[in-house]
């Protein structure tokens, strides 16, 4: 994937206890192997909580931020990503909750979390340059 310099991007984390999550950033450079990208997050905070966290990742980590597809309801066994923790985080539905709440389990963690349906989106995977809905995947 070849990504420009204020790209307005998702990083794929890989520390424990993230692992999966997606964070929103910028790309501020490219390393001379293009093979690293230094970032700026939108929603992270660096250690001294005044400015946004700034750090170089793998180009692999990075990815573009998927297209919108408006929904106003999942069923149960949708694969979703759910914002929380300034990141979004793959899931899958269990239950519905009222209206417009939805129990999600978090496989990567083993945790289950209810969330309005504001917080939710449908899954994606950028694959070969284009986006492919979990839905579509056969997941």
């Amino acid at each position: 994937m070849d990504v420009s310099v204020g790209s307005h991007v998702e990083i794929c984390s890989d520390e424990d206890g993230f692992l999966g999550s997606y964070y929103e950033a910028k790309v501020l450079s490219r390393s001379a192997g293009k093979d690293k990208l230094r970032v700026e997050y939108n929603t992270l905070l660096a250690d001294d909580q005044i400015g946004p966290l700034k750090e170089v990742v793998r180009a692999s980590q990075v990815r573009p931020v998927p297209p919108a597809i408006r929904v106003s309801t999942f069923n149960v066994l949708d694969i979703v990503d759910a914002y929380d923790l300034d990141g979004w985080w793959v899931g899958r539905v269990t239950g519905r909750r009222g209206n417009y709440r939805y129990s999600v389990y978090f496989e990567c963690s083993g945790d289950e979390y209810d969330y309005p349906v504001s917080a939710l989106r449908i899954h994606q995977e950028y694959e070969n340059g284009r986006w492919v809905p979990s839905q579509q995947r056969g997941v």
